[in-house]
């Protein structure tokens, strides 16, 4: 088979990239306030084991929402 125009060799490895974070929505952290506050005021009295899921989802979210925050790309311009 013909190489395509660009490829690179398979002999040469790259070095695997850092980790960095992707850059999320603010109505992203909005939701997961929401949700949080939805879920222990409605769903937490009727149902112990839905509110306490409902409740660790939406913490992670906000939690992944202060990360995207501090940990993204600033988009630095040339």
């Amino acid at each position: 088979m013909a190489k395509r125009a660009g490829s690179k060799s398979s002999s040469k490895k790259q070095a695997p990239q850092k980790w960095h974070a992707v850059p999320l929505k603010g109505s992203f952290m909005v939701l997961s306030i929401i949700g949080f506050l939805i879920t222990a005021y409605l769903v937490y009295p009727n149902s112990f084991n839905y509110g306490i899921t409902f409740m660790i989802v939406f913490i992670a979210m906000f939690i992944a929402s202060l990360i995207s925050m501090t940990k993204a790309p600033t988009g630095e311009f040339k």
